[in-house]
């Protein structure tokens, strides 16, 4: 959802909760339909307070899952990039095959598992390259102690990277339940109908429009922000984008050609196998 809906959106709500603020006190009683207005701000506080706090709350979790997937974004491209290192000390019959194979793992990243991440529908697929590193490593024989070094590093990257990119693609499909989202609404409308019970015919429009208007602005802004982070993929303001990793290629292509390493990988521009 990009800034424009969501403005939309609010000022749509808004019109339509204080449009109906204004109809109901066009016949509501002077001071209120409640005969104890302290009483009924009393329990007012009591579900505001109470929806503040567990709104509050999952948007705390919801932000920690999205910088979760922020993390394990950048962390699985830098450790694209340590592995093409490492790989150069691996014995030169698998290096060049590993080098290939980890600039193509990245462009799949950028051009098949992102847009996939964005619409929800990665699921349990994986990437198509990482296999492909496994037969490759799988095969090798470090002999010196230089290579069983290499080695016993890539394998701990490896692992490293795969981790990263299950914190990566955390919450593609969404992080708040569906029951929760019902809960959220259902409360938010007991708040709204709570509120058109002070409507008020001795007090003038604006007041009673901003009385309802603020409340309604609050809530929907909470649940919009929530929103935003339950979908935390995305090419909006503010979402998750493959930064790191377009930085990466940048990086191991300008590496590879300043040390003079000459790999052709086995992929096109986006991912796929020649």
């Amino acid at each position: 959802m990009n800034i424009v809906l969501g403005a939309l959106i609010t000022l749509g709500v808004t019109a339509l909760t204080v449009g109906a603020m204004l109809l109901v006190r066009r016949r509501a009683p002077a001071g209120s339909y409640f005969s104890d207005g302290d009483r009924a701000s009393g329990v007012f506080g009591v579900l505001a307070t109470g929806f503040s706090v567990l709104l509050g709350f999952i948007i705390f979790l919801a932000f920690q899952s999205y910088d979760q997937a922020r993390a394990g974004a950048e962390t699985e491209a830098v450790l694209i990039a340590q592995q093409v290192q490492t790989a150069q000390f691996l014995p030169a019959d698998v290096r060049d095959d590993l080098t290939g194979e980890l600039v193509c793992y990245a462009r799949a990243v950028l051009s098949v598992e992102w847009p996939q991440m964005q619409d929800g529908t990665l699921n349990d697929a994986f990437n198509p390259w990482g296999p492909a590193l496994f037969r490759t490593i799988d095969a090798t024989d470090p002999q010196t102690p230089v290579e069983q070094s290499a080695y016993d590093r890539w394998m701990d990257q490896t692992a490293d990277r795969e981790q990263a990119r299950i914190d990566r693609v955390h919450g593609a499909e969404g992080l708040i339940p569906l029951p929760l989202w019902l809960v959220l609404f259902v409360i938010s409308a007991v708040i709204f109908v709570y509120v058109l019970f002070f409507a008020d015919s001795a007090e003038g429009v604006v007041t009673q429009g901003l009385l309802m208007g603020s409340v309604t602005v609050v809530i929907t802004l909470l649940l919009l922000l929530l929103g935003f982070f339950d979908h935390p993929h995305g090419d909006q303001v503010g979402k998750l984008q493959p930064v790191a990793m377009e930085r990466t290629l940048r990086m191991v292509d300008a590496q590879m050609k300043e040390v003079g390493l000459d790999v052709t990988p086995p992929c096109d521009a986006a991912g796929r196998a020649d």
